[in-house]
């Protein structure tokens, strides 16, 4: 199979896409790795594709998505990250250039070839990975594990796999449709960016095969039910089988406590953390500033709330009147917004 793979991301994520493209270029120098990405570069930054792993970086702006100026202001970072999968997968499937297409977020790296997905891909249109493989017996991770996975989707969208013909090319479309019109993270109404959305495939899509291998996507949150250990010919192995990739999700305190919490005393964990955070600081670049998105402010620098994009993105008529949104000065959304909202109480 001529297979594509791809990661969505921004510049602050860059170290870590850097990993990721690294570790899985190691292992499959034969497939085409792109860099989608959602963002501008910060000043003096540029990306020299002879020095990275990837072969290729497709925009935002490469997608041509109706309205784009007006559709990623009503994004935040993680749902603009998010949502630009579906339009990117769809319009590969549409090009009919590859067979199959895998999706890593940038935060996995890879520890062994990913073939088997793509034999799997020979009679299945997709591939996904749940959370969890086992019930979970504590209260806590009852608690941290199940029922997050209840709020926020059952399957883990950082690794998603498809055919780019018959019922993965159907679910291309679909994704597409949904991501570009719901990829919220609104847990009340229903919504956490492309996961819960997911949580439909088995019904919609018979033919996508539920990985369960141990080996795949591990990550804090399955740690309680997966031993990782090294055997005698140096292969790390989760419950007896290969670890094929890791999702160090949350690197720095929140991801170490909770790997912590269920790695126990499951050492080689700790040895994988960090290896993973050694590469992640040789891979960094002082210049990109913490945090940094190019759309995360308005054009006089001040940051933009996460309020003043739901508005924007909940009132049809607000895209109307303010076409470019990021706009600051008279007659802007953002003047409109500082005469006509309230100011908050400690302010008032």
């Amino acid at each position: 199979m001529k297979v594509l793979g791809f990661s969505s991301f921004t510049f602050a994520y860059l170290d870590r896409a850097r990993v990721l493209f690294r570790t899985w270029r190691h292992h499959h120098p034969d497939w085409e790795l792109v860099a989608l990405i959602t963002d501008r570069p910060p000043p003096g930054v540029d990306i020299d594709l002879d020095a990275e792993d990837f072969d290729r970086i497709v925009w935002f702006e490469d997608l041509n998505l109706p309205s784009p100026v007006s559709w990623l202001f009503g994004h935040d970072v993680v749902e603009a990250c998010t949502a630009v999968k579906g339009p990117f997968v769809h319009q590969a499937c549409e090009a009919g250039t590859w067979d199959a297409i895998v999706y890593l977020d940038p935060d996995i790296a890879v520890l062994n070839t990913l073939n088997p997905v793509i034999d799997l891909l020979e009679a299945h249109g997709g591939v996904l990975t749940p959370h969890l493989l086992e019930p979970e017996e504590e209260p806590r991770a009852i608690l941290d594990n199940e029922l997050a996975t209840l709020r926020t989707g059952i399957f883990n969208l950082g690794f998603l796999a498809i055919r780019t013909t018959g019922e993965g090319a159907r679910f291309a479309r679909w994704w597409n449709d949904r991501l570009l019109s719901f990829c919220h993270d609104d847990i009340p109404r229903g919504l956490f960016v492309d996961q819960r959305w997911c949580d439909h495939v088995p019904a919609l899509f018979g033919s996508f095969h539920i990985l369960r291998d141990p080996g795949y996507n591990v990550a804090s949150w399955n740690l309680s039910k997966r031993h990782v250990s090294i055997d005698w010919a140096g292969e790390v192995r989760v419950n007896g089988a290969l670890l094929r990739f890791w999702h160090f999700t949350k690197l720095g305190p929140v991801g170490e406590s909770m790997t912590r919490l269920y790695a126990r005393s499951n050492y080689p964990v700790y040895e994988l953390w960090a290896w993973y955070r050694r590469l992640i600081e040789a891979a960094g670049d002082p210049r990109i500033p913490g945090r940094y998105w190019a759309y995360g402010l308005y054009a006089d620098g001040r940051p933009i709330e996460k309020s003043h994009r739901e508005l924007y993105r909940y009132q049809p008529d607000l895209a109307a009147r303010f076409p470019d949104p990021f706009a600051s000065g008279p007659g802007s959304y953002q003047t409109w917004l500082d005469q006509t909202q309230p100011l908050p109480a400690e302010h008032a």
